[in-house]
């Protein structure tokens, strides 16, 4: 099924998109890279901060758009040429058909992910020769962070996938999902950002950033009850998305 599935969007502009996205991110990186020296005064060295600003407009909005783009785009593409129609003819589950489309899709932020590192790791290489001055951290470290912060975004994903299937109108579902995006800044200096799924990259580069700049935000990534509130999350938004997957096509 999930090979059914990436067959459906390989004509599709998914890929082009993902990569224009990261693309598009870090050339002020690039471009403003003698900035990262102000930042000396904060505590943070220059090549952490070259770092977690790139990767701060990534987890605030390049992430969850192109999510919510993606999630658009695997419904319509079926729906366009009444796909759906005969996927739901096919003898199978609605919930193996809507857990295929929700692979592809952490799939594809998977994707996203690898792309951000090889973009970071160029520019930061550039940056090194342009500036005169190391801005390459170890792969360890970044590898560990891109990894959490993938983590971190598939209880949104989850959710997207829910809103998407619940709204058929793709403007609608693109509205409200980008309209999501803005209030994960506010949410993290709340009580219950846990509650809010959008927000957790961004809480996660945050605290990236208190361990690089003392002082800046808190240090340690408060687990309880985090956790079980992401997954909580998660499970109900792929449970709804898996009951309405095709009710209208069904009636």
């Amino acid at each position: 099924l999930v090979g059914v599935e990436f067959k459906k969007i390989k004509r599709s502009k998914i890929f082009l998109i993902l990569f224009a996205a990261t693309l598009i991110l870090w050339i002020p990186s690039i471009l403003n890279a003698n900035m990262n020296f102000n930042m000396q005064a904060e505590g943070i060295s220059p090549e952490n901060n070259f770092f977690i600003q790139g990767f701060m407009g990534m987890v605030w909005f390049m992430i969850p758009a192109s999510l919510v783009i993606c999630t658009v785009l695997l419904n319509q593409t079926e729906r366009s040429n009444k796909g759906i129609l005969k996927m739901l003819s096919l003898p199978i589950s609605t919930t193996k058909l809507c857990l295929a489309k929700f692979t592809v899709l952490i799939l594809l932020a998977a994707f996203q992910m690898v792309m951000s590192i090889g973009a970071y790791y160029i520019c930061a290489a550039i940056v090194t020769h342009t500036q005169d001055y190391n801005f390459i951290l170890e792969p360890l470290y970044v590898c560990k962070n891109v990894c959490s912060i993938y983590a971190a975004a598939i209880p949104m994903a989850a959710v997207y996938l829910a809103v998407s299937t619940l709204i058929q109108s793709p403007i609608f579902s693109v509205g409200i999902g980008l309209a999501s995006i803005v209030p994960s800044v506010l949410m993290i200096n709340t009580k219950i950002w846990f509650a809010y799924p959008m927000s957790y990259p961004f809480y996660l580069i945050m605290v990236a950033y208190g361990r690089a700049a003392e002082g800046v935000y808190e240090t340690q990534i408060a687990w309880l009850p985090w956790l079980p509130v992401a997954v909580g999350i998660t499970i109900l938004a792929l449970v709804v998305s898996c009951m309405r997957y095709g009710a209208s096509e069904r009636r």
